[in-house]
């Protein structure tokens, strides 16, 4: 009777802990991809898979079979259809800080904010990415080599009109220069407003397929934006600029650790859904 109660206690045991397991891997899944693209998809399978067991729950047996197909196909084009979201999700696990030190990470960051504050002045239109955990010339379309040191001045070169190299975007890495005309990737949502011109659209589209960091000045009115994560933000201040990257590049010990990243993270994803465009809030 005893042995039969420690074999119960251990089943019990491993079922709680993979349960568990499963639950949190799901929620932080369905976290993640809530917002994204590929969102209503999962919101069909899911409701196809729940047509799957009940079906099997009332003995429907055709409707099951069929159903139990369909599942079984989708599965698979789960993988085609959410690769970009998934690339994106396993490189959050692995995501280790853009530089070495705050010293430096705070050197680069002010490059990127001294840039984008001449060019807006200058209204010399500029998309700037930087890298971070996935490599973006497998994303990113031609490009030419730089490897500088990026430098404001560097970088106000690169996008001078007239400039053989000005059109398409910029890649850093580090604190260097990686490549310039390089051709981002276009969103290809149809809720973006339709004055959002090319290069506002190609700085959605890289974040969408990577976890890069895109700063854009606009050529027009010299406003500075900036897209992550499929999310645009645009006529942003110097200071709010430097608040951002911080933000992002500069992490406590606390946040580097995986629960400190993942807790940011569901944070972050547990909040309403936002649009894919917003405007930062104006001073008064």
């Amino acid at each position: 009777m005893t042995g039969l109660m420690e074999w119960n206690m251990n089943m019990l045991w491993r079922f709680l802990v993979e349960v568990s397991t499963l639950a949190i891997v799901l929620y932080y899944t369905f976290m993640f991809l809530r917002g994204t693209r590929g969102w209503p998809v999962v919101i069909g399978f899911t409701l196809l898979l729940g047509a799957t067991v009940l079906t099997r729950a009332l003995n429907l047996e055709v409707l099951y079979s069929i159903l139990q197909y369909f599942v079984t196909i989708l599965g698979f084009a789960v993988l085609v259809i959410f690769q970009p979201e998934l690339r994106r999700m396993l490189a959050e696990l692995g995501n280790l800080p853009l530089f070495n030190t705050a010293r430096e990470q705070r050197e680069n960051i002010e490059v990127i904010v001294q840039t984008a504050e001449r060019l807006s002045e200058a209204r010399i239109g500029a998309l700037i990415a930087i890298e971070q955990s996935i490599q973006l010339q497998d994303v990113v379309e031609s490009g030419i080599i730089v490897d500088c040191e990026a430098t404001p001045e560097m970088l106000e070169t690169i996008f001078f009109p007239n400039n053989a190299i000005h059109d398409g975007g910029v890649i850093i890495k580090g604190d260097r220069i990686a490549y310039a005309a390089c051709i981002f990737p276009l969103t290809q949502r149809q809720d973006l407003n339709k004055s959002l011109g090319t290069r506002h659209r190609a700085a959605i589209g890289l974040s969408e397929e990577t976890d890069a960091v895109i700063v854009a000045v606009s050529e027009e009115t010299g406003a500075i934006s900036y897209a992550y994560k499929g999310h645009l933000v645009r006529g942003l201040s110097i200071e709010e600029l430097r608040a951002f990257l911080t933000s992002v590049f500069i992490r406590s010990d606390k946040a580097r650790g995986f629960i400190g990243r993942f807790r940011s993270w569901s944070a972050q994803r547990a909040s309403p859904a936002a649009p894919a465009v917003t405007k930062a809030a104006s001073k008064p």
